[in-house]
């Protein structure tokens, strides 16, 4: 498998998620930016907004290539210069407080020495917690992690509450997914077979987000909880502008700060000591977002 490979089929899985969240949403379509990186390379930017059912959605693909800063090689432990990286990224930001935001990434790196490893993660942020919707979304990760190894499932999940939890705020994102980096055949598989795990992580998302919009995008919602639903988001550009990698790696290698920050919510709040009063149905979620929950025990 060819580094040209993988970046053909992360293409092809970038129109195949597009076409399907517009098919899902109704009469939307994404509009799309393509271009270049001055240092190698380049990509397709798909933005969606105002739909039906997606405030602001996007979905990524980048190819790029060139000269490793000194600052990544320092911070990646490597010697080569050239480098090469693709991958798919995307973000959905929900109309319906009731439709979680939804993120999923898959990536892979290589340089010029032959180093190479894969990476990428998908988790939900629901604005209110259904735990049946939540141990449905583990389960179908689970049974993808289990066809490759028995042990991804639960150590992908575990890395997943570690990344995507905010320390200064002492509460995970969500309720998680999978995380994963560096991946290579120290894991005991080939990289044919790592690539297929990845990639059939990427395909994964369509179908279970879909489902989730059809079943929740028209689920009557209150002042109240659009406003609460404006606060998490607070959190969600908390976590992407403070503590997400991804989003330090495109900036430092001179990456398109507009794809990069397609990720932030079209709009947010921010409230001085805002009360949530107790017993209440944001008290519940916030009571939930910690480390270690066994989602699947929801089944």
């Amino acid at each position: 498998m060819t580094k040209e490979q993988i970046a053909d089929q992360f293409k092809a899985l970038q129109d195949t998620i597009t076409q399907t969240i517009e098919s899902t949403d109704g009469n939307a379509r994404f509009k799309e930016d393509i271009w270049q990186r001055e240092g190698g390379g380049g990509g397709r930017s798909r933005v969606i907004a105002k739909a039906q059912i997606i405030e602001k959605g996007g979905v990524n693909f980048s190819a790029v290539h060139g000269s490793l800063p000194d600052k990544i090689k320092t911070k990646l432990k490597v010697k080569s210069d050239e480098f090469f990286a693709t991958g798919v990224s995307l973000i959905m930001h929900p109309e319906n407080p009731h439709v979680p935001i939804v993120h999923m990434n898959i990536r892979y790196f290589e340089l010029k020495d032959g180093t190479y490893w894969f990476g990428g993660g998908i988790d939900l942020t629901p604005i209110y917690i259904d735990k049946k919707e939540a141990a449905d979304f583990h389960q179908a990760l689970k049974l993808v992690c289990d066809k490759y190894h028995p042990e991804f499932y639960q150590k992908f999940k575990t890395w997943a509450d570690d990344y995507f939890y905010l320390s200064h705020r002492d509460e995970t994102r969500g309720i998680g997914g999978i995380f994963f980096d560096h991946l290579n055949e120290s894991e005991g598989l080939t990289k044919d077979e790592l690539f297929s795990f990845v990639i059939e992580i990427g395909q994964l998302f369509a179908p279970l987000y879909a489902a989730i919009m059809k079943k929740k995008a028209n689920s009557p919602y209150s002042e109240q909880e659009k406003d609460w639903q404006l606060h998490r988001r607070g959190r969600y550009v908390e976590f992407n502008l403070l503590q997400d990698k991804g989003t330090r790696f495109g900036i430092d290698t001179n990456g398109r700060a507009e794809s990069i920050l397609v990720s932030m919510p079209p709009e947010v709040k921010w409230t001085y000591q805002y009360e949530i009063k107790a017993n209440s149905p944001e008290a519940n979620t916030i009571s939930q977002l910690k480390k270690g929950t066994n989602w699947l025990q929801y089944l």
